[in-house]
Formats: structure tokens, C-alpha cells, sequence
């Protein structure tokens, strides 16, 4: 979708510190506390928005079940006017980006003027489930009656069925992990591991020195963690002493001996929360509030699970370029979602790839080059980390913070999902 007239003006981007999880320094924290910190952050620097705001929309995938509607939950701890309607959506890893393109709808059918969408990720509160044996013995407890049937139901039952179940990690419909997907796409566009190994090295550089130069001094808020009430106020994500020798040291994660996946080219399993102020335009000029990145446009894709799960960006960018009528040189900021390094060189690849290309995007000939200097220059999901539903958020202040220091006209951001979902969305300054 390209909106001819784009009314839907990117204001401002708040996101807690990303922490590596599950075991890290937001261990005790559960998704809830993480988004209400972001929103009340947001509505500090913002206090109109306590009362003067349409919606709010956050993306989530790790549910916990006290809190199935996260974006609710949080808004009223965050002492948000209980009047505001907030709900949450769920789309894998780009559960922000279409929790902000929702909002970017709404905004410009003019159903609202303001609103707030992103997500959160809590990996560290992530639900362990009882068996199915156990549930069923729990749920006959409850009919049963007299000793009889009590004493029938402890004859049958198994200890071993008290052995909880951890999360899932891998994909319901091809029983892979995405670092097996990201393995075989990889081998698939002929990534090498240096290649990999080279490409996480410079996001962790880039991270480092962006943070240095105080690139993320007002997007990034600093929170208290109990007990202590200790404060972070920095990603602790990336690395800044990383080197290709300790890279190259690392033993392949998911496919071994041979893979070329590892714990160092891949994102880290992260806690974390990140909003978006979106505005019209208009509403934002009489506030005084600077509103000249805006959403130009946006598409979601899906592709086959099996073989082309992380495809995501080299499905949806041709196509968003074409609806906007726009060519790969007309972008000078892309920010892409690093869920792997050989995921991020795949789609870069095959964006060069003739038969790819034609064949499955229906183009004439290859789409072309994606410049390595307009790609996540401050650093992406490797090193900064990557909450699975704010990540979009992050990658939205990103792209909307380069566009601004670069004076550039447009910005992309693209992601991949599980599920084989894709997503892109095109942000255009305005002079």
C-alpha cells in the first residue's frame, strides 16, 4: 500500500535498554513492566498523550496469560487516561511492524490524529507448560468423587508426567529451528562463514560507536531493575572488543559439524521494549513537533516455510519499490532486520540473483545492489539485540534518526518472520 498523500508523520521512537535473556539483567522482569517503563516513558516527555491520544497497538509473541492483552495492561500502569481503547497484535518477528502499520491506517483514513505503537519481549518470562498427561489427570481430578475414583486416577498416573515442557523453539509447520532455516539459506545463496563471521563483526563495531557518539542517548531510556533497583541505561547486547579471531573460534550452533551458523552471527535471545509516537502531520505541526519523516508505504509478504522462511526483505522490497514507482538507488538509509548474518547476506543476494528473481519474484531481471554503506550503519539485531516484538519499533527510530542526520529522502526498513512473513515499509522526509 502507497499512500499518495501521506499524512502519517514518525515523531519520536523511545525503546528500554535491550538485555540479552533469558538468564540477564531483566530476568525478573515480565513483558508488562518493560512495555508500561517504554509508554510511561513516553508519556513524560509527551504529557498530552495521558489524554489526547487515539490508540495504542503493541506487538507481542511470548504470551503470558495474565497478561494476554499487554498493551492494555501496560497503558493503564502507566497511568494512561483508561478512555484510550489499546489492544495487541502478534506477527512473529514483525509484530511491531504491523502493529505500526495498523496505526498508520488509522492515522491516515483520519480514524485517528495520535497514537503509539510498538511492542515487547520478554524471553526471560516465558511460559512452561505442563504435559498433557498431567492436564488430563488435573482435569478428571476435578469430577472425581469419593476415593474410588481417586485412587483409579493414581493408578494411572505417570510421574514422569510431571516433567514440564519448555518453549518451542522450533517452527510448528517444519519442525526446524531458524537457525536450521538460516543454515540451509545460507548454504543455499553460498554465504560463507567468513562472510558471516565479517558481517557480525562490523555490526558489533557499528553499535559500539554509534552508543560512543551518543546516537541512542534519547531513543534509549534507562530503567531500574528490582530488587536492588539497579539501573541500565545501555544495550547490553553487543560487544565492543569483538574480534574475527574469537568470531572464527565459535562452533557452529544448530547443523553440526558443517554449519555455518553460530552463537556469535546470530542475535541474542533478548528482553525489551520499544514505542513509536506516530501523528498527522498536521496535528503535529500545530503542536510544534517536527513531522517531517513520514510513512510513505508499506508491504507484508508470505513464502513457503520450508526453504524460504527468512526470505522476508527480498520478497517485500521489490515490491514496495514498485508500488511506490521507486528504484533501489532512490534509498539512501536501509535498516534490515539481523536475525542472522548469513540471513541478512542471503536476501542481499538474492536480490542480485537472476533466476531468484524472475522465478519466484516475477521480475524481468535481477533487482540489483543494496549499497553494504546504507545498511544498518548504527549497528542492527547482532549486536543491539533483538526482542522479537520490538524490533520493528527499533528499526522505525532507527531509520527515521538516519534519515534526519543524512538528509535524505527515503528510508526502508525490512524484516523477516517466522512463518515465512515478510515486511517493509518506506518512510519519505519531507523538505
Amino acid at each position: 500500500m502507497i499512500f499518495k498523500d501521506p499524512k502519517v508523520a514518525v515523531i519520536d521512537g523511545i525503546r528500554t535498554p535491550f538485555m540479552k535473556a533469558p538468564t540477564g539483567k531483566a530476568q525478573n522482569l515480565k513483558a508488562y513492566d518493560l512495555a508500561r517503563h517504554a509508554l510511561n516513558q513516553l508519556k513524560h516527555r509527551y504529557p498530552f498523550l495521558k489524554n489526547e491520544m487515539g490508540q495504542i497497538i503493541l506487538g507481542s509473541v511470548i504470551q503470558n496469560a495474565a497478561t494476554s492483552n499487554i498493551a492494555r495492561e501496560a497503558m493503564i500502569g502507566a497511568g494512561f487516561n483508561l478512555s484510550i481503547p489499546a489492544y495487541s497484535v502478534t506477527m512473529a518477528c514483525i509484530s511491531a511492524n504491523i502493529a505500526i502499520t495498523n496505526t498508520a491506517q488509522a492515522i491516515q483514513s483520519g480514524a485517528v490524529k495520535i497514537a503509539v505503537a510498538g511492542g515487547v519481549e520478554s524471553s526471560s518470562d516465558a511460559p512452561v507448560r505442563i504435559s498433557d498427561a498431567l492436564k488430563t489427570t488435573l482435569m478428571a481430578a476435578q469430577k472425581a468423587k469419593g476415593l474410588g475414583d481417586y485412587w483409579q486416577l493414581f493408578k494411572q498416573f505417570k510421574f514422569k508426567s510431571l516433567v514440564p515442557i519448555a518453549p518451542a523453539i522450533a517452527e510448528f509447520s517444519t519442525g526446524l529451528t531458524m537457525g536450521q532455516d538460516a543454515d540451509q539459506l545460507a548454504a543455499k545463496f553460498n554465504i560463507s562463514r567468513e562472510a558471516q563471521d565479517q558481517f557480525a563483526l562490523e555490526s558489533h563495531q557499528k553499535a559500539a560507536q554509534a552508543w560512543e557518539q551518543g546516537k541512542f542517548n534519547k531513543e534509549v531510556v534507562a530503567i531500574p531493575i528490582p530488587p536492588e533497583f539497579n539501573v541500565v541505561a545501555q544495550d547490553d547486547t553487543f560487544y565492543a572488543d569483538t574480534s574475527i579471531e574469537k568470531l572464527t573460534k565459535l562452533q557452529p550452533a544448530f547443523v553440526r559439524p558443517h554449519g555455518t551458523i553460530t552463537a556469535g552471527n546470530s542475535s541474542p535471545i533478548t528482553d525489551g521494549a520499544a514505542v513509536s509516537l506516530l501523528m498527522d502531520k498536521n496535528e503535529a505541526k500545530q503542536r510544534k513537533l517536527l513531522n517531517d519523516v513520514v510513512i510513505k508505504g508499506f508491504t507484508f509478504s508470505g513464502s513457503n516455510p520450508q526453504g524460504e522462511l527468512l526470505l522476508g526483505p527480498a520478497y517485500t522490497i521489490p515490491k514496495l519499490l514498485n508500488e511506490a514507482g521507486l528504484t533501489l538507488a532512490d534509498i539512501d538509509v536501509f535498516e534490515i532486520h539481523e536475525a542472522f548474518a548469513g540471513q541478512v547476506l542471503a536476501n542481499l543476494v538474492a536480490l542480485q540473483d537472476d533466476d531468484f528473481c524472475k522465478n519466484s519474484l516475477g521480475l524481468d531481471k535481477a533487482l540489483g545492489e543494496i549499497p553494504m554503506d546504507k545498511v544498518n550503519t548504527q549497528g542492527g539485531s547482532l549486536s543491539l539485540g533483538h526482542p522479537f516484538g520490538a524490533t520493528g519499533s527499533r528499526l522505525l527510530t532507527s531509520a527515521m534518526r538516519r534519515l534526519r542526520e543524512t538528509g535524505s529522502q527515503y528510508a526502508l526498513i525490512s524484516a523477516c518472520a517466522a512463518g515465512g512473513l515478510g515486511s517493509s515499509i518506506l518512510l519519505q522526509r519531507e523538505a
